[in-house]
């Protein structure tokens, strides 16, 4: 860490000499931060040499405005989300890997639970997202460490448009789902608000056929003669969401642009019964509540080829877990109620300095203050005595990265990083990555790019110390990566092709697995040995037919395997040179858009091999496998335009083939469903054009 710490402190004192600023805005980069221009065109090729990234437009963002980045991965990435159902948990697995092993941030501050370790990705609207980028592998230690599949960077931005503009959308959806949401923003040449708010309501009470039941069919005598399986109803599953974001953003005379953004969240979850659960629908009750307050302030600087960010941020979550049940009276007790309250201080700053066209040297330093306070109550009826277990712990993270980038050639890039990671008293060693990339045919846009990097993550506080269970004793998850691919960009009058493939393989040693030990409770240990290697492709074409008319589509396949390679931990393990859990070796996800002058259709497809539930891939019983399946959604848009306002009316068809599927074993998923969502944007402008 230290030595990091040198590097950065020896760069920021090189490039503050014999640089001036630049006074006219017209030429001072930052104020070309969020347009279309050469120069941030060329300082981007720079700054990605050979990255393997997936950006997500507005566009993604945006299709589906009541997703959540749940939806939004799987329907646009190669990433598999791992969802329990309707606004659930839903947590990613990038290249292989387990939920921890994909880093997370917001405006730079990292999302990730100190105490989990993982991302909710269903608490996270899409609506409150500008751009969201995905880091591969290697790439992921640009955004920080710990990514041993990858990193994704989401981020919130000021808009372009001057003057006031309000946004209202309101949807209705089966299930009585209702989602409403709106924004405010005003712009004028310094200063600039916006606030947005997303509400949703939902019964979440599906109908679905429990294949996990059966009812026993009697003939007249009243012998068996056969069975069906029962239609039942998503029991408990009802969830309430607010959200709120915050933004301000004011740029000075001298260039500076400061930011602050809040972003308040407030859920009330019901979680939904097994569709193995044979007990009546009022007997038990669980529930998840979680308030969470995110806040970053942000300065950005630019002088001639140097620009220097700074940032500082807070985090609260208050989550709780309740979980009540019959008491043998027809009266529901509460026996378990789980409460945790996270508290995790930021502070971060970055420095991009530019040496003509040839280098790029850029460093930053990150420091995480978290403070986890968790703690479990239970009744026990014996006595009727309550017992409270739990733990208090705090940990101070501190994570230092340098980065020099070389282009001897227009065609050649190089570029090498180096990260060091302090938590608590315990530090990781140097986590290098190495990076080229290489234009094979100009004419083509033909470029080639590989990466190698070694990683590390640390275990989480409830890996440490949770209770009962937690283990102190735990080492740092270590990974190998290498990927190499290659991308092009076919373009004429009407057509533009861009496509990437890319191959991967990633090693990784001291895989950290909860397993249940001869006390009769859970405990994590380093018992897993994981190679994942396989193959993403990328593929994506627009067809301009004129005339407002256009059809565009964008295609995700990926080739994972992710095997144990580890000894057995006892005489009955068969995981040895099998598939991990939930992962599917192929998934594909094609997106198909035409644009006929005020129309928009929209055509989604999603396919997941099947997934093993248990670790030795056994394929004969019921539960032990997932079968593959196929999704189908269809939207189809109508934009109005009037003097006072603009109007789109958007019909949108879930799982048009009424699938019938599970991403989690006894977690039933809703079958076809529909929503229609209206959009008005009032027209304030003084020169309207119609």
């Amino acid at each position: 860490m230290k030595k990091i710490l040198i590097v950065i402190s020896a760069l920021i004192s090189f490039v503050n000499t014999g640089f001036s600023q630049i006074d006219d805005k017209e030429d001072n980069p930052a104020w070309h931060l969020y347009i279309d221009s050469a120069t941030v065109t060329a300082q981007r090729i720079m700054k990605d040499i050979g990255v393997q990234q997936t950006k997500l437009d507005t566009v993604a963002l945006r299709e589906s405005i009541s997703t959540s980045m749940a939806d939004v991965l799987t329907q646009n990435t190669v990433i598999f989300i791992k969802s329990y159902g309707r606004a659930t948990l839903s947590t990613a697995s990038f290249r292989g890997t387990a939920p921890s092993h994909t880093q997370v941030t917001w405006n730079g501050m990292k999302l990730n639970s100190p105490m989990l370790g993982m991302v909710d990705f269903s608490l996270i609207p899409s609506y409150f997202i500008d751009d969201a980028s995905l880091y591969h592998g290697a790439s992921s230690v640009s955004i920080t460490g710990g990514g041993l599949g990858g990193a994704i960077a989401m981020n919130t931005k000021p808009g372009v448009d001057e003057g006031l503009a309000i946004q209202y959308i309101q949807g209705i959806s089966s299930f009585d789902t209702y989602d409403s949401f709106l924004r405010f923003n005003y712009k004028n040449s310094n200063f600039q608000s916006s606030t947005r708010i997303v509400h949703t309501d939902s019964d979440n009470d599906f109908k679905y056929v429990n294949y996990d039941k059966k009812e026993y069919v009697k003939d007249e005598n009243g012998s068996i003669a056969g069975f069906k399986y029962p239609v039942e109803r998503n029991k408990n599953g009802d969830y309430r969401d607010f959200h709120a974001l915050q933004e301000f953003y004011f740029t000075a005379n001298s260039g500076s642009l400061f930011g602050f953004s809040t972003w308040y969240v407030k859920s009330k979850r019901g979680i939904p019964v097994l569709n193995l659960d044979y007990r009546s629908e009022n007997s038990s009750r669980s529930q998840q509540d979680e308030q969470t307050l995110r806040t970053v302030l942000s300065w950005d600087k630019s002088l001639t080829n140097m620009k220097f960010t700074a940032k500082a941020g807070y985090t609260y979550t208050d989550l709780s877990y309740s979980y009540s049940g019959d008491d043998g009276t027809g009266t529901l007790i509460k026996m378990i109620q789980s409460q945790s309250y996270v508290n995790t201080a930021f502070a971060k700053f970055d420095i991009e300095y530019y040496s003509g066209k040839k280098w790029m040297f850029s460093a930053n330093i990150t420091a995480h203050q978290n403070s986890v306070n968790s703690k479990d109550g239970a009744i026990i009826n014996a006595d009727n005595r309550s017992v409270i277990i739990g733990y208090i712990k705090s940990r101070f993270e501190l994570s230092s990265f340098v980065s020099a980038k070389y282009r001897p050639v227009e065609r050649l890039g190089f570029a090498i990083n180096f990260r060091e990671e302090l938590y608590g008293s315990k530090n990781t060693p140097v986590i290098p990555a190495a990076f080229v990339n290489y234009d094979i045919s100009k004419s083509g846009n033909i470029k080639a790019k590989a990466s190698v990097a070694k990683n590390y993550r640390y275990p989480s506080l409830n890996d440490l110390y949770f209770m009962p269970g937690g283990n102190d004793s735990l080492d740092n998850e270590t990974g190998y990566t290498y990927d190499g691919g290659i991308e092009f960009t076919l373009l004429n009058n009407k057509t533009n092709l861009k496509g990437e493939i890319t191959a991967f393989n990633s090693n990784i040693k001291n895989w950290i697995v909860w397993l249940p030990n001869f006390k009769g409770f859970w405990t994590p240990s380093n018992v897993k040995k994981v190679n994942s290697y396989g193959i993403e492709i990328k593929l994506k074409n627009d067809i301009d037919f004129g005339k407002n008319r256009k059809l565009s589509s964008d295609g995700n396949f990926a080739w994972t395997r992710s095997i144990n390679w580890d000894n057995p931990v006892n005489w009955a393990d068969e995981s040895a040179g099998k598939q991990l859990v939930y992962i599917p070796e192929f998934s594909v996800a094609i997106t198909a858009k035409l644009a006929w002058e005020t129309w928009m259709l929209t055509y989604k497809w999603i396919y997941y091999s099947e997934r093993f539930t248990t670790s030795n891939n056994e394929k004969n019983t019921k539960i032990s496998r997932l079968g593959a399946y196929f999704m189908n959604d269809i939207s189809i848009e109508k934009n109005m335009r009037f003097s006072w306002a603009k109007i789109s009316v958007k019909l949108l068809v879930n799982n048009i083939f009424n699938e019938e599927y599970q991403s989690v074993l006894s977690r039933p998923m809703a079958g076809r469903n529909f929503g229609l969502f209206i959009e008005i944007k009032p027209d304030f402008r003084k020169n309207k054009i119609i």
